[in-house]
């Protein structure tokens, strides 16, 4: 494997992991993903910036064969599929020394054991000059970790930005397309970054005015179109949801899943974008990347042992966990007998900033009264909706 050239002296080494299918033992990985290093060369120094997944260490040594001395190794994140072979590098590298902030080197000798002596610390703002070639350290914190950081690349206008503007996808391709990489960048963001909103935007306020040409995220490919990417998250993080609804459910014996198919009927007609999502095989992905702009979110759910199904729970404290900017929320469903399934769930979404539209809740196979009330739902999910968005 030889490392390819993105500018002058400054290397991609792009360590795919085609077949990788869960990430965390949490998120799905339709396509993949990518432990990404770069590698700067100044007249003086050399600089390699992250490391890769162990499980792929052999594949960054190959891209490594050439290298005959390494002094720095650039840490901007301490979870393993940036820093775990670290250890790897040091004991292959000798001399080298891993340059990180103080939070980043505490959780790196926490879980990697990696020695205090092949520290060196930098503050925020700090610079070190390879000869040349001068890097930048920026703090950038909560995108996704307490330690995060990015690294400035003075002389080529690259910013090598973490897991900022990254995307679990596994390409041959070296720059990004728009068309290509749109969805896996929304799902990376859903998935990791949505839950820290605030930071996103105090962060790209913060990288704002360096005039970045590149951005070298750590996962997927190289952006050659700053401007496309830093606009991405700015809607994403800051700007309006849209004129859509999530109507994520489950249906056991088919009465939850008559009331859902009214509903999004019923919305549609009234012209709403509606997202229906059975989460009977969870894809915690597609319901982040929905969430991300859906401005009504609702939870059809059946009623088992007196409460919601359990997809209906693990939905729920999703939601709640991932803080999405969703305005109206509710739930729908059916009972045999009773149950607490709307208070339970209720209880469940703290987190969610949102009203609470009257849920929908009947005994057996829907009548047409049910159905009735279904429609009253998405009335009045119609009527906020064409309130929210006459007044934006």
């Amino acid at each position: 494997m030889k490392p390819v050239k993105i500018a002058d002296n400054v290397h991609f080494l792009q360590v795919n992991h085609f077949n990788r299918r869960l990430f965390d033992s949490l998120i799905p990985l339709p396509e993949g993903t990518s432990y990404n290093a770069y590698l700067v060369k100044g007249g003086k120094r050399t600089a390699l910036l992250d490391t890769a997944d162990p499980e792929k260490r052999e594949v960054l040594f190959d891209f490594l064969r050439g290298t005959e001395k390494l002094d720095y190794v650039i840490a901007h994140h301490a979870e393993q599929d940036h820093s775990g072979s670290i250890p790897f590098v040091l004991e292959r590298f000798p001399e080298a020394k891993v340059v990180t902030n103080p939070k980043c080197k505490e959780l790196l000798m926490s879980h990697l054991h990696v020695p205090a002596d092949r520290f060196i610390e930098v503050k925020d703002g700090e610079t070190l000059d390879l000869g040349g070639k001068t890097l930048r350290f920026i703090y950038t914190p909560w995108v996704h970790w307490p330690e995060t950081m990015s690294t400035w690349l003075q002389e080529d206008g690259i910013l090598f930005s973490c897991d900022f503007f990254g995307s679990h996808l596994a390409t041959g391709a070296i720059f990004s397309e728009e068309r290509v990489v749109h969805d896996p960048m929304k799902r990376y963001y859903a998935e990791i970054m949505m839950p820290f909103r605030t930071s996103v935007m105090a962060n790209l306020e913060k990288i704002g005015g360096l005039g970045v040409r590149m951005v070298a995220p750590s996962h997927g490919p190289v952006h050659r179109d700053a401007r496309f990417v830093m606009d991405l998250y700015r809607e994403w993080a800051g700007g309006p949801t849209r004129n859509k609804a999530l109507v994520a459910y489950v249906s056991m014996h088919g009465s939850t899943g008559v009331m859902v198919n009214r509903l999004v009927s019923g919305l549609q007609e009234r012209g709403i974008e509606v997202e229906k999502i059975n989460i009977e095989q969870f894809d915690e992905g597609r319901v982040a990347m929905s969430l991300v702009d859906a401005t009504t979110v609702v939870i059809g759910t059946p009623t088992v042992l007196a409460g919601p199904h359990p997809k209906a729970v693990y939905g729920a404290y999703l939601a709640n966990a991932l803080r999405p900017k969703a305005r109206y929320i509710s739930v729908m469903g059916s009972y045999g007998w009773g149950g607490k399934t709307v208070e339970i769930l209720a209880g469940m979404l703290p987190n969610l900033k949102a009203e609470v539209l009257k849920p929908v809740m009947v005994k057996g196979l829907p009548t047409g009264a049910d159905l009735v009330l279904v429609d009253e739902l998405a009335v009045l999910i119609s009527e906020k909706h064409e309130a929210l968005f006459r007044k934006g």
